[in-house]
């Protein structure tokens, strides 16, 4: 049942979306709503520390573990994600991410500058951007290095809506799946939440929808900027160590936040 209203109510939305799209309308509160709808429709709930940054745009970059890590920032972001390109090419969730203006961008090394190019324009665009710097999904327990290079955006100069330049912000993100139905989430549980490795989507989805209620608990740190580093690597850096830091003291009960 739950899936089958997540399925109607997306591909409703897909719909409405790609049409506010087509005329050139910014559909990035709507999809907001559509994804806190959602919220409710698969039982998540979203328990947020910590301040948004408003300003627009920016670069939101978190941990990655599920499906649920889009549902659970989108209803709190009003931002695009950047997903690998192979997302664009998969029945109904592909098409539900072009409606959804997801930046696809290719993985490979050789094609960092394409990628790199087409977030920051973007971003010239007044994008607010989501990016998962793991450039996978992880099991839930841990994080997995940060990936530096896409971190070059951030040297960017933007204009923000008052016309005034200024580099582009960083927020880094944490994310944790801590309960099901009201009690601590295991580690034994935790692979039937998060989506990594060779799992196939469709038995995953099936099996997700009959869990209960999942409780994700969201994170948002002080945002940052390249000028508070030497270099890329250094903000990278940073940021792997304070989502890496507080993922672990969700998972155990104690948030530094």
């Amino acid at each position: 049942m739950r899936l089958t209203a997540f399925l109607v109510i997306s591909l409703l939305a897909t719909v409405i979306s790609g049409c506010l799209n087509a005329i050139s309308v910014n559909s990035a509160p709507f999809r907001r709503g559509y994804y806190r709808l959602v919220t409710k429709i698969v039982g998540l709930r979203v328990v947020v520390r910590g301040l948004q940054n408003a300003e627009r745009p920016h670069l939101v970059i978190s941990n990655h573990i599920s499906y649920f890590d889009i549902v659970g920032l989108g209803s709190l972001v009003a931002g695009d994600f950047v997903a690998k390109a192979d997302i664009a090419k998969w029945p109904i969730f592909g098409v539900m991410a072009k409606a959804g203006r997801s930046v696809f961008i290719e993985r490979r090394p050789s094609a960092t500058t394409g990628a790199r190019d087409q977030i920051q324009d973007r971003l010239d665009a007044g994008d607010t951007l989501i990016m998962f710097p793991e450039s996978t999904s992880g099991d839930g327990n841990y994080v997995k290095p940060f990936k530096s290079a896409l971190f070059t955006v951030a040297t960017r100069q933007v204009t923000d809506s008052l016309g005034r330049s200024r580099s582009i912000a960083v927020q880094p993100v944490s994310l944790a799946y801590t309960r099901l139905n009201g009690l601590p989430l295991g580690v034994g549980w935790r692979p039937y939440v998060a989506w990594y490795g060779d799992m196939e989507l469709g038995p995953h989805l099936w099996h997700a929808a009959k869990l209960g209620t999942l409780t994700v608990e969201v994170t948002f740190h002080p945002p940052v900027t390249l000028a508070d580093f030497p270099n890329r690597k250094a903000l990278a850096a940073h940021c792997d160590h304070v989502v890496r830091t507080e993922m672990a003291c969700l998972l155990s009960g104690r948030s530094v936040a």
